[in-house]
């Protein structure tokens, strides 16, 4: 049985040569440098590294653009609700400027009355005429303060009210028990419940006292 010797260099040809017969084994091979084991997945992780930094980075961008998109949004609301102020600041003081004209229109023909009804009391001398026509225009502003939901305060024989009227003086009477509206002086209105102004009034005290020394 013949042995066949080989020399070390002779040894390490026939490994070079393997090697580069089969490639596969000679890239397994480089997988182990120094006695450490490479990972062949490092590569991939670096790639899956690198695509979600880009992925973050997309929605970072995102959400910058949307960052923008709201404030420009609450810029322009912002101006929309100041010019809504200042309009209604407008709107209110010219309300407040102009709020008595509808009356003073209602009530100009009234006056208009009042000034004809005076002169031709003057050129008739007739005070019959002037008392007609001073009713006339009583009743005319009476329904102006009615259009404009004015309603005047009842008074008389009815019990005195703080909330309604107000109390001139007292005065015996033996029609009226106590604090029973006798008489009105100024006639007082409310509109919508209101009170525009409270009746001035003159209210009874009760039955005369009767001397009792006769």
């Amino acid at each position: 049985m013949s042995t066949s010797n080989k020399n070390p260099s002779e040894s390490s040809d026939d490994a070079r040569d393997g090697n580069a017969e089969n490639p596969e084994s000679a890239a397994d091979n480089e997988h182990i440098l120094d006695g450490h084991f490479i990972d062949s997945g490092a590569e991939s992780s670096e790639a899956n590294a690198s695509g979600a930094n880009i992925a973050l980075e997309d929605q970072l961008a995102a959400a910058l653009q949307e960052r923008d998109a709201n404030h420009d949004r609450w810029i322009r609301t912002q101006a929309e609700l100041e010019n809504f102020r200042r309009r209604s600041s407008k709107e209110l003081s010219e309300f407040r400027q102009y709020q008595s004209v509808p009356i003073i229109r209602d009530l100009l023909p009234a006056i208009d009355n009042l000034q004809r009804a005076l002169s031709a009391a003057e050129q008739s001398q007739s005070l019959d005429e002037l008392v007609t026509g001073i009713k006339m225009i009583v009743s005319q502003i009476e329904g102006v303060f009615t259009s404009h939901h004015a309603e005047p305060i009842e008074t008389v024989n009815l019990p005195f009210d703080p909330n309604l009227h107000e109390a001139i003086q007292q005065m015996p009477s033996a029609e009226h028990p106590a604090m029973t509206i006798i008489q009105e002086l100024e006639k007082g209105y409310t509109i919508n419940g209101r009170v525009v102004r409270p009746s001035k009034v003159l209210v009874s005290s009760g039955p005369p006292s009767v001397d009792a020394t006769g």
